[in-house]
Formats: C-alpha cells, sequence, structure tokens
C-alpha cells in the first residue's frame, strides 16, 4: 500500500508535525478504562479475531447519537443529552477525540462545537457536516432541523466559525417541539458520487430550503441527497419509517434499517435503496404492495441506527464488503452478506458485535473501526451513560494516512484512488474535487480495464465531477463497455445541471441488455434526461405476474424479495416523472396496455380520465374494463398538500392508497362514470363497487362497503388501585434488591404468562399483533429489552416511557376530557385507549388541546404483591415475547 515513494516521503515527514494553529498532541500512556474490555468481552461473547478496547467514556462522550471518523482517525462524536424524547436546549455538543499516534488510546480533546440534538456527521477534509435539531432563542422549543458544515482549517480542533447552512427546515416544526427528534432527520454519508444522503425519519419535513432557494416537501420518510455546497437537494427515494442512517457501497447501493412501527410492534425492515423507488410507508406497503420496491426482510424486533458498508481489504474476507447495521433496541451491530439478484440483491443477516444501545459505526483510512454505544442513556439522554469503543482485527499494522492538502502533485492523489478501501478513495476524490485537476489521470483509471471495479467506479464518479459537460462524450464511450456501463450511465445522468447535452441513445440502447442492473440504470437516467420521446421505448418493458394486489382485508408482502419487480417498477417511475400522458393513453389501443395503466394510478390528469373511459367503451375484454375501472378509482382522489398540521402519528393509518384525500377537478367526472356503470351492473357485479369503495374509500354511498373483521374487543373492567396495594416481596424491596433476586431466579415462562393476566398487565398491553392494539406492544419486548430492562420498565414505569407512548391528554372543544393512549390516527380521527382498556373514536377537528404528559399512563405498584420468584416468572415471560 502507499507505494509512491514521493508520498512515503510526505508522510513520514508530515505525521507527527504541528501545523500553525493545530493543537500539540502529546501522545498518552494512560489507557481509557471505560468500558471494562476484558470483563464486557466475557459478557458479550465479542468475536476472538477482533481487538476491542475502551476509547472514551461518559466523563467526555455521555449519550452518544452518532459519530463520525475522518480518513486520518480522528473521531467527532455527538452528544446529544436531550436524547430522543428530551426538550432543555443547549445540552448537545460535537466532541472531537485524538489518538495522535494511533495507538488506540485516545491522547486528546477538544470541544468541537455546541448543537442540540446532532444526528448525523461526516467528517472529511477540513469539512465536518452535521445534521442537528434547531431551537428558538424566544420560546426555547425545538423549531426545525438543519444541515450545516463547519469548518478547522488551522486544525486547532474547533470549528473556526459559526456554521454555513447548507439546508434549512429538514423536518416537521410540529412534532419536534411537541415530541423531540425520534422520528426525525437523522444520520448523513457521503457516496462516492459526491452527494450526501440523508436519512429522513417518518417525520418527513415541509418546505426544506436548500442554498439555491430549492424547496422540497416529504409526506413520511425516505432518502434525500444535496451537493456538498447546499445545491441542487433532490428526493433519492420515498416510503420508509424512521431511518436512522444509510449505508453506501463503492457501486452506489444504498441500504437502511427502518421499522414498521404501526402497532404491531417495531419490526426492523433491512432495504436496498435504488434511486426513484417507492417503498410505501405507510399508505402502501399493507394493502398496495403491488406498487412498491419490497424489503429483503423484516428481521422482527429492533431500533435500527447507524449504519456503515465496510470496504476495507485489511480486514478479514468475512466481515468486508457488507453492509454493518447497529440495532440499538437489540444492542448487535449485524452484518447483512449479500447475494446478487437481478437489479437487486437477497440476504443474510449475520450477528457480529455485541454492544449495549449501539448508536453507530465508522472506519477510518488506516482501517481502524469505532463503535458508539448509549448504553442506557434512556429516552432523554445522560450525562453519567455511554461510551466509544475502537475495533481492530487480529494482526492489524497500521499504516499512516497523510494529509491531502500537502500533496503537490496531483497525480498521487489520483493514485490513491486505487487503493483497497473506501474510506481512502472518497478522501482522495474529495481533494480533487477541491482542486479541480487531475481529470487526464482519473480518466486512465476510468478506462483500465485490469483494475478493480471499485476503482474504476470511483474513476467515472471523480472524473464526471471534475468535468461536468466537458466530460460527456468520453463517458459515453463507456457505456459500450459492459464492465463498467452501469456506473457510466449513473454518471451521466447524474447531475440535473448539465444532463441537457447527455444523449438518450446509450440509455435506450441499455435497455436491451441483459444485466437487470444495468437496465435499472438506463429507466433511472431516462426519467431525469425528461425526453418525452423516450416513454414507448419504457412502456415496452413487461408487468410481472408478480404485480398482484394482496386480497381485501389482507396484508401483502413488503418485506421478501422481489426481483422481477424492480425493473418494470423503475420504469413506471420514469413515466411519471415524464409526464408522459399521451403516449400512456396511446398504449391503451397496444400490448403495453398493463404499463401504461400501471403508470396511469400515479397520473392526475384529465387526459388519463378521458382516454381511460374511451377505452372502456371500446372494448369487450372485461378483465381490461376491470383493470380500468380500478384505475379510475384509484386516481379518484389525490394526496392533500402536505403542512405538518394532520400527519404524524405511531400508528398511522396504512389504509392507503392516501393518507389523507382530496378531490380534484376530475373526480367528479370519475364519480359520474362509475356511478353510471354501478347502476347498469347486476347483483353479483355491485359486489365489485363495494370492493372499491372500501378499499380506495370513494365515500360513494350507493356502493355500500366491504365490512373488514377487527380484532375482538375483550377488555374486562381491571381495578388497579386494588392490585398495586396489595404487598409481598417485590413491594417492600429495593429496586437494588429485586434487580440482585433477579440475576439468581431464572423464573417460569408459563407461570409468567398468568401473571401477566392476573397482574391486569393485558388491560394496555398486547402481546399478539392479532389481538386489539392498546399501548406499547408486548410481542417483541425481549427482542428490543434485556432483562433488567424489562425490570426496570415495570418496576419505574416514569423512567423510561416508550417511545410513541407517552400518555395522551385531549380536551374537546365540548368540553371533554380524556387521558389514554392514541392507538389508531388518520389525517382526520383518532382512537384515544383509556387505562381500563375503554377506546374512544374522536374526530380531530373536534379536539381543542393534545398534549403528551412526562408520566406514564402505568401506576408504579402493579407488581407490589408479587414475590421475586412471582416477578422473575414475569421477566422470563415477557423475555420470550421476540
Amino acid at each position: 500500500m502507499f507505494k509512491k515513494a514521493g508520498f512515503i516521503l510526505f508522510s513520514s515527514l508530515m505525521f507527527f508535525s504541528c501545523k500553525q494553529g493545530e493543537v500539540p498532541c502529546t501522545p498518552s500512556t494512560e489507557a481509557i478504562n471505560y468500558p471494562s474490555s476484558d470483563s464486557l468481552a466475557q459478557v458479550l461473547n465479542w468475536p476472538e479475531d477482533l481487538a476491542i478496547t475502551g476509547f472514551s467514556g461518559p466523563d467526555l462522550t455521555p449519550s452518544p447519537a452518532c459519530m463520525a471518523v475522518a480518513a486520518t482517525g480522528e473521531v467527532f462524536v455527538g452528544v446529544d443529552m436531550m436524547g430522543s424524547l428530551g426538550k432543555e436546549m443547549n445540552k448537545g455538543f460535537i466532541k472531537r477525540l485524538v489518538d495522535c499516534n494511533h495507538d488506540g488510546i485516545m491522547d486528546s480533546h477538544t470541544e468541537f462545537a455546541q448543537v442540540d440534538n446532532p444526528r448525523g456527521i461526516l467528517a472529511i477534509g477540513d469539512q465536518v457536516f452535521v445534521l442537528h435539531t434547531t431551537f428558538s432563542p424566544e420560546t426555547g422549543k425545538a423549531f426545525n432541523m438543519d444541515l450545516v458544515v463547519f469548518e478547522d482549517k488551522d486544525k486547532d480542533g474547533v470549528a473556526d466559525g459559526p456554521a454555513k447552512v447548507l439546508i434549512k427546515n429538514l423536518s416537521n416544526s410540529k412534532y419536534l417541539a411537541d415530541r423531540g427528534t425520534d422520528h426525525a432527520t437523522n444520520g448523513i454519508q457521503m457516496g462516492i458520487d459526491g452527494w450526501i444522503y440523508i436519512a429522513v425519519g417518518d417525520f418527513g419535513f415541509h418546505n426544506a430550503t436548500d442554498r439555491e432557494g430549492t424547496q422540497l416537501t416529504m409526506l413520511g420518510g425516505g432518502v434525500l441527497r444535496v451537493r456538498p455546497d447546499g445545491t441542487e437537494m433532490e428526493v433519492y427515494t420515498h416510503g420508509l419509517r424512521n431511518i436512522y442512517d444509510v449505508a453506501i457501497d463503492p457501486f452506489m447501493n444504498i441500504y437502511t434499517r427502518g421499522n414498521t412501527n404501526d402497532g404491531g410492534g417495531w419490526n426492523i425492515r433491512f432495504i436496498h435503496q435504488i434511486q426513484s423507488g417507492e417503498y410505501g410507508y405507510p399508505v402502501l406497503f399493507k394493502h398496495f404492495t403491488e406498487e412498491i420496491l419490497p424489503a429483503l426482510v423484516d428481521v422482527g424486533g429492533g431500533s435500527g441506527t447507524g449504519s456503515l458498508y465496510m470496504n476495507d481489504n485489511r480486514w478479514p474476507e468475512k466481515y468486508n464488503n457488507v453492509p454493518m447495521m447497529a440495532d440499538w433496541g437489540r444492542s448487535y451491530l449485524y452484518f447483512h452478506r449479500l447475494t446478487e439478484n437481478k437489479a437487486s440483491f437477497i440476504q443474510d443477516e449475520e450477528e457480529f458485535i455485541q454492544l449495549p444501545q449501539i448508536t453507530d459505526v465508522d472506519v477510518d483510512a488506516a482501517g481502524a473501526m469505532y463503535l458508539s454505544a448509549w448504553d442506557g442513556a434512556g429516552y432523554s439522554g445522560s450525562p453519567d451513560k455511554g461510551y466509544v469503543v475502537r475495533v481492530l482485527p487480529e494482526n492489524y499494522n497500521y499504516e499512516p494516512f497523510p494529509n491531502l492538502e500537502e500533496f503537490y502533485w496531483t497525480g498521487s492523489l489520483v493514485d490513491l484512488l486505487k487503493e483497497g478501501n473506501a474510506k481512502t478513495r472518497l478522501s482522495a476524490q474529495y481533494e480533487l474535487i477541491r482542486r479541480g485537476k487531475g481529470a487526464d489521470k482519473v480518466w486512465q483509471l476510468a478506462q483500465d480495464s485490469s483494475l478493480s471495479l471499485e476503482v474504476r467506479a470511483a474513476a467515472i464518479f471523480t472524473f464526471a465531477q471534475l468535468t461536468g459537460e466537458g466530460g460527456i462524450d468520453r463517458l459515453v464511450t463507456l457505456t459500450e463497455d459492459p464492465q463498467v456501463q452501469e456506473y457510466a450511465l449513473r454518471a451521466l445522468s447524474d447531475r440535473l445541471g448539465t444532463i441537457e447535452k447527455v444523449p438518450t441513445e446509450p440509455f435506450v440502447n441499455a435497455l436491451k441488455s441483459d444485466s437487470d442492473r444495468v437496465k435499472a440504470a438506463a429507466i433511472v437516467g431516462l426519467g431525469r434526461l425528461g425526453k418525452k420521446e423516450v416513454a414507448n421505448d419504457l412502456l415496452e418493458i413487461a408487468v410481472p405476474n408478480s404485480f398482484k394486489a394482496p386480497e381485501m382485508g389482507t396484508e401483502g408482502p413488503h418485506a421478501r424479495p422481489n426481483a422481477e419487480i424492480v425493473v418494470p417498477h423503475l420504469a413506471v417511475k420514469a413515466l411519471v416523472k415524464l409526464d408522459a400522458v399521451d403516449a400512456c393513453v396511446s398504449a391503451l389501443d397496444t400490448d403495453q396496455r398493463d404499463m401504461a395503466l400501471w403508470a396511469m394510478r400515479y397520473m392526475h390528469s384529465p387526459k388519463v380520465v378521458d382516454g381511460l373511459i374511451k377505452a372502456y367503451v371500446k372494448t369487450d375484454d372485461a378483465v381490461f374494463k376491470n383493470k380500468i375501472i380500478n384505475t379510475l378509482a384509484r386516481i379518484y382522489h389525490k394526496e392533500a398538500p402536505y403542512d405538518t398540521s394532520w400527519w404524524w402519528s405511531t400508528r398511522p393509518d396504512t389504509h392507503g392508497p392516501y393518507y389523507k384525500t382530496v378531490e380534484w377537478d376530475y373526480t367528479p367526472v370519475i364519480r359520474s362514470f362509475l356511478k353510471g356503470e354501478w347502476e347498469k351492473s347486476s347483483e353479483d357485479e355491485k359486489g365489485l363497487y363495494a370492493e372499491l369503495n372500501s378499499k380506495y374509500r370513494l365515500a360513494i354511498d350507493d356502493f355500500g362497503t366491504v365490512e373488514i373483521t377487527a380484532p375482538k374487543e375483550d377488555m374486562p373492567t381491571v381495578d388497579l388501585e386494588k392490585i398495586k396495594n396489595k404487598k409481598g416481596q417485590i413491594g417492600e424491596a429495593s429496586i437494588e434488591d429485586i434487580m440482585i433476586a433477579l440475576k439468581n431466579i431464572k423464573g417460569d415462562p408459563e407461570k409468567g404468562k398468568e401473571i401477566f393476566k392476573n397482574q391486569a398487565c393485558f388491560t394496555c398491553h398486547s402481546v399478539s399483533s392479532g389481538e386489539v392494539m392498546k399501548g406499547p406492544f408486548m410481542g417483541q419486548i425481549g427482542s428490543i429489552m434485556n432483562r433488567e430492562q424489562i425490570a426496570e420498565s415495570i418496576l419505574k414505569p416514569n423512567a423510561s416511557i416508550s417511545q410513541g407512548f407517552s400518555t395522551v391528554r385531549i380536551q374537546t372543544k365540548g368540553g371533554d376530557n380524556y387521558v389514554g393512549f392514541v392507538t389508531q390516527e388518520s389525517a382526520t380521527d383518532l382512537t384515544i385507549r383509556n387505562i381500563a382498556g375503554i377506546a374512544t373514536q374522536l374526530k380531530k377537528s373536534d379536539i381543542a388541546e393534545r398534549k403528551e404528559l412526562e408520566t406514564s399512563m402505568m401506576p408504579s405498584g402493579l407488581v407490589n404483591a408479587l414475590s421475586y420468584e412471582e416477578m422473575a416468572s414475569l421477566v422470563a415471560y415477557l423475555e420470550q415475547q421476540k
């Protein structure tokens, strides 16, 4: 590695040098003894071929919500002592930790910058990008979230001045102030294409504004991207629930770990993000699954946090070239071993490193990995909990990474693009683009078929960024090279500002490729090129047999790979982006009618409605007629403009296909046509219209509806005061004594099941997704809490109120008051269930005040009457719920 003589000379000269303004670094010999690595390794059963040591403790880095590691090894930790539900400002900062001789012992530290709720950090060159919550100085309440960049040109470990805002208003002001950041916008990563990718939680955002003044709004979660200078902001994917970070591989595959907390638990879905893809949460992923790209797997309960795609040839092969995904709830760093499956993948999840409430993971250019642990800091942060550890593979040899600004010869930087780790390649690319030089030498790498695909892809994206319009012709020649055709197509269509001069021919030709990955890149590119004349080429793509709607009242396969749906799904997205209305209407008379009908589901155009009705009248094909009727019903409404006033909920309405419906200009035309056909239909045929009325929520009274059987309400009244006033061992013991006893008593899960019933736990908690949803779901509690955490949540219910299940107090305009859990919520209605299990449905327009309370609805003392053995049995039963 690093063979150039000039490079070695520079690295040896510069490694321990201190530039003007830089804080001198004296190597320390005092290893951090937090956590106690030896004892923790035994408890957590860490891999024997890894060396895991403490790097910082809660004295420096309490409540670490996110983390980033510079190529040169400096660790930037986002400290967040507000947590996800805290409300006080001025409790967050970014700590910069330095190990100047790279022996694993932290030698110096500085407070790099003060920011509240840091949720994403990216350190590259002399810039540190940060995503964080902003507060109003006047009210002291959360205002919104911004993506900002700090600079540290003098390398003194402290930001040079105020941050520059790249994107403002990146979240939902209403819910940030009311709830906190637990479903807000989170991690940031940079891809080898030079974009910063942003994990948007399901709060979404309203009027996010970049430095060019571009404004975007997103209902729900997804992936957003922006250039490092804060320009060209655009949506990359949509339809996700509370993702916390993105992992990006060298070929621009992006992976997320998001959940589906829709009332049935905190299920985790591992998802391959494909540009322009719709993933459906919350309105499509259950009942309109034919319209989405599904997740690769649902792994059960958990809570995804930071992530990293490990690409470093100094790491053992079994740990390399995998997306590594932290799970806070499960306290594990997982990786997913991927196998290519057409344009996507299939996966196998594997446990890697156990760490208490792990929040983030990153690696430096020398191959040292760092992990941050929340370690019980609660939902509102703690000054006494949290730490960072360093992880190295066995037989690790440190190789210094230089300060790239000192590379006077640009050719040496270009050579770094050939290195076997992603961090080095990205850092070299960033410096090359900063200088604006080296394009010809980079082009030589892009053409060199003897190099690895990682290197050639890095060179292609670097060349595209260096040359802009001037590099189009040369990139077009690479679209004829099957080895790198996919990356050349992506690079050509990547920047909308230079896309006008990109020819469509290479993309149209690529539609005939044997590779679905190449087809996918070509289709996305054609959508971005904006040339409507290619619509007929897209319409020729076949609709697969798996494009099939779930039966009424059933949930479709939203977490099972469906490789054959990817290419046609992207083609539909491209047709919609091109606004290919005329081509789709014309296709109704051809063999491409099914693809046209699919695209028309998202085209609220008078031409579409008129074309569908004309085709219906013209055909005698009953199957085709039925498809047309369904398409008209699908576009009967459209989604209301999102203004943050009616979205968000822990248990949102998943019925679909819209969250808040509004009529549009041609709704009366569709209604008149549907009613006319209903009147002409037989009694047997009228059942179709009842189904349409229910599925699409048309609210046409004449049609009737199809009743879907709901879970049985079985909520006997329980006297909780009587239960908690009984005294036994638990009621007479301290919490410390109880915890000690639970360590020694295993408990009987079968007895625990009976205790769960006898102690009235069932009045607020369900353990099966088929039951009525009440308060916090217990069906997966064992996968997101350990034994001690379960016991603590029972004994001290106010200590850690489960996210999304705070007690809510509602006062109506008529003066009625309700206190309980909000168990269902749509844009217009909600259901609140009180402590006795009584459910009340309210119109949101009738609500005068809605407030989340600081205390849990669960009373303390409900287990006072239990013995140690009984308490252990209750905990054992809940442990089994996974």
